[in-house]
């Protein structure tokens, strides 16, 4: 049996709940699921610029967590970049979240 999740603390809503391919209908697409968690380990180390250990920090994981939260994003990213297909940013695991107050 897996270990429960830990709270994960989440410092930015996403603006946007998906991306798309242009001139494709959303119902014509396939889909690829970002959790919330993998939006905000790309969040910190693609677009803050933060190193593992720090991400990890801001987000209340371990860098091995963080590590491997990142590595599942950067490739469900590139699967749907290469593949055409629509990102969903998808925030299922509330009770597993906090909103981090800065």
């Amino acid at each position: 049996m897996p270990r429960k999740k830990c709270c994960r603390k989440i410092g930015l809503a996403p603006k946007v709940k998906a991306y798309k391919p242009t001139g494709v209908k959303m119902c014509a697409v396939e889909k690829v699921s970002l959790d919330i968690d993998e939006f905000e380990a790309i969040r910190l180390a693609d677009y803050e610029g933060l190193y593992q250990q720090d991400g990890a920090e801001k987000m209340g994981v371990s860098r091995a967590t963080f590590g491997r939260i990142l590595t599942v994003a950067h490739k469900k990213i590139a699967e749907a970049l290469i593949d055409g297909k629509a990102i969903i940013i998808q925030n299922d695991d509330a009770e597993h979240l906090s909103r981090e107050h800065e």
